[in-house]
């Protein structure tokens, strides 16, 4: 195979467009002699004969012409890469991979996303849906770029592998039966509910998130019920079989987080009959963070979903006040 010399056919096609070796050498910063000797040397690799002389000049040959016409292709690919390389350095273009807990995602990764389309159309972004703690297992590991989790079940802060950026306190509202006796109840704390039946998955992050909280508020929670579906939690607070801590940031993102269980006959949506209400006092929060791989926060694509991402979770503002479901 013929060895394509980029450099020596840039000085064959500043030939062609001069004239002349001498004129070539002046443009390149090179002596004629130099310009000589690599014209000779791409014609040897080549196999071809590029030069005749005509004159005092040099004329191309047929052959040096097929070459450069192959050649300029090759040079505006060459610009293209270029473009593109310059757009990946400014972060305009490739790909973030994000590894995100349910709930993160419809509340900061899609406005992420949404803005990020309309900013930087050439970034491209792909979503890996993980528990809190999996999510660093797939950081470690390389299978994505940026990993969102919450503070509670993140390596600590020293870790060296990776960086963490705080994003989001996110206050956990408790949800009750509409009827509910505290559903009206002026000034409620998360420790008038001691004496409940609750509702909360029977293992993980969400488990552990409601146990604590209850705890710090000076009682152990009685799990009347186990689900980790939003959906089933909320029909099952809709039928009065308990009460539970909810994310605000779950409801912010979306009803689909909570789907539409627990609707009543003919149609009624369940939430319709939940209280959502903000605690007062000792209300309990999770920390969600945002995590890369140590050293690579200064890349520019990185740095822009970092960037959108904290734009959307200041846009989740706390709500304070008396919710209901509907």
């Amino acid at each position: 195979m013929a060895d394509w010399d980029i450099k020596k056919l840039r000085i064959l096609r500043t030939l062609q467009e001069l004239g002349t070796v001498t004129a070539t050498a002046e443009a390149l910063h090179m002596t004629p002699s130099a310009v000589s000797q690599q014209l000779t040397g791409l014609a040897k690799s080549l196999g071809v004969t590029l030069l005749e002389a005509q004159g005092r000049r040099v004329r191309l040959t047929d052959a040096a012409q097929l070459v450069l016409r192959h050649a300029e292709a090759v040079f505006a690919q060459l610009e293209r890469a270029d473009a593109e390389l310059l757009g990946y350095l400014q972060g305009e273009v490739g790909q973030v991979r994000v590894g995100a807990f349910s709930t993160a995602i419809p509340a900061l990764v899609v406005p992420a996303v949404q803005e990020l389309r309309r900013t930087h159309p050439g970034l491209s972004i792909a979503v890996r849906e993980a528990e809190a703690e999996a999510a660093y297992e797939l950081l470690a590991e390389g299978s994505v770029d940026l990993a969102l989790s919450l503070a509670a079940h993140a390596p600590t802060p020293r870790d060296p592998k990776f960086s963490r950026v705080a994003l989001l306190a996110d206050p956990l509202d408790v949800a009750l039966p509409a009827g509910h006796p505290l559903a009206s109840e002026p000034g409620l704390r998360l420790a008038d509910l001691a004496g409940e039946p609750w509702i909360f998955g029977s293992s993980g992050p969400w488990s552990q998130i409601t146990t604590a909280a209850c705890e710090n508020a000076g009682f152990v929670p009685e799990q009347a019920h186990a689900a980790a579906d939003w959906s089933a939690i909320w029909a099952m607070v809709a039928a009065g079989m308990g009460v539970a801590l909810v994310p605000r940031m779950a409801m912010a993102g979306g009803i689909g987080a909570f789907g539409r269980g627990g609707g009543e006959p003919g149609g009624r949506d369940g939430r319709a009959r939940v209280a959502l209400r903000v605690l007062s006092g000792d209300q309990p929060r999770r920390h969600v963070v945002a995590a890369v791989r140590r050293g690579s926060e200064g890349a520019p694509g990185l740095a822009r979903v970092l960037a959108a991402l904290r734009q959307a979770a200041i846009a989740q503002a706390p709500r304070e006040g008396f919710h209901t479901g509907g």
